[in-house]
Parts: C-alpha cells; sequence; structure tokens
C-alpha cells in the first residue's frame, strides 16, 4: 500500500442504516465464527444470526437489503461487549468505509481507526434523520469529510465529532500501525539494542 493510500481525508457511498443502541459485538460478529485463523471470510458473518430467519434464510436485515453500501449508520454504543477486532473487521470487509453514530465502544472505534474506518459522532436526532433519509434515498451519496469533520447527504451538511486521534492518525496517514511500526523498523531495532533487559 502506498503513502498516498494511507491519508484518509473522506469517505462516501451510500448508506445503511443500523438501528438500535448497545448493538455488541457478538451480534456484529458472533463468537463461533472467531475461531477462523483469518479474517477472510468475516463479511459472511457480519451480523450472521441477525440476518437470518429460523429457517435460514436472509431477512429484511439491512445489510440484506442494502447490499453495497459503504456508510453504516448506527445508534448509541455501537460495538461494545468484548474487545474482538473481527467485529470492525468483518463490517470492512463486508464493504463498510465509514460510520456515523451516537456513540461507540472505546475499543470498536480504536480498532475502526486502526483499520482506516473513521467513526464519527453526532446527536440522536442527526442519527436518526440519516437513517430515515437513507431509507427513503437507498441509492443516495453519503460523504464523511474527515478533515472538516462533517457529512453531507441530500442537499444537507451537518457537522460532527470525530476524536483528535482518529482524525490525526486517518488524515496524516499514519492509522496503519503494521505499516507505521515497519516504517519505523530501524528506530525500534535501535531502542531494543540500547535496552539494558532485553
Amino acid at each position: 500500500m502506498g503513502d498516498d493510500d494511507q491519508h484518509i481525508t473522506e469517505v462516501g457511498g451510500t448508506g445503511v442504516p443500523i438501528p438500535g443502541d448497545d448493538v455488541d459485538t457478538d451480534q456484529i460478529l458472533p463468537a463461533k465464527f472467531m475461531k477462523e485463523v483469518t479474517f477472510d471470510n468475516m463479511a459472511d458473518y457480519l451480523f450472521y444470526d441477525a440476518r437470518r430467519d429460523d429457517d435460514g434464510e436472509f431477512n429484511d436485515h439491512p445489510l440484506n437489503r442494502f447490499e453495497g453500501a459503504n456508510i453504516a449508520v448506527v445508534n448509541q454504543n455501537f460495538g461494545c461487549g468484548s474487545s474482538r477486532e473481527h467485529a470492525p473487521q468483518a463490517m470492512m470487509r463486508w464493504g463498510i468505509d465509514g460510520v456515523v453514530g451516537e456513540s461507540y465502544a472505546e475499543i470498536f472505534r480504536d480498532n475502526c481507526k486502526s483499520l482506516g474506518i473513521p467513526a464519527v459522532t453526532a446527536d440522536h436526532e442527526t442519527v436518526t434523520t440519516l437513517q430515515e433519509w437513507i431509507e427513503a434515498n437507498p441509492d443516495g451519496d453519503i460523504e464523511i469529510d474527515v478533515e472538516d469533520a462533517t457529512v453531507t447527504y441530500g442537499d444537507r451538511a451537518v457537522d460532527v465529532e470525530i476524536t483528535d486521534a482518529m482524525q490525526e492518525a486517518l488524515v496524516e496517514g499514519i492509522w496503519d500501525t503494521t505499516a507505521l511500526m515497519y516504517s519505523n523498523m530501524s528506530k525500534v531495532e535501535r531502542t531494543v539494542a540500547d535496552l539494558p533487559y532485553v
């Protein structure tokens, strides 16, 4: 991945509303799929149980209705529960490039940052208005501007909150911690060499 790819100043596309407060990581990515060694199939398992009826057929869950969407719009305390990175990984692999929500569990938000997925917040009214707009405009474009901390859709632009840490990491292109670590490897090795107890 080139340096240019890492600077995330805006993401956009169509939206998918995922309503409900306290949607935990076990709903997002059920524990039974955690044994997989890689994240390769995680997109298939995203909201696995919620997306199916008792017979295992797809139901009218938003992810079934808004396939191809890349901006998720969620409510309060999204991603709470256990700290599994699989949840945002599954969202990313399903195609989610950004999240607008009322609030997130801190670890979920940090995991999003590490994956280069902006997770911005807005108040309840702003979020529910956007969710309703998506229902009415499934093909409508939504843009998250990371630098300006705005979300634009239809003919509206709304201010959103983004943590300084996330904004800086995405805009500066320093969100990919592995790449960052590799790029600083010589510094890391020097530091290790200087440590008396290694």
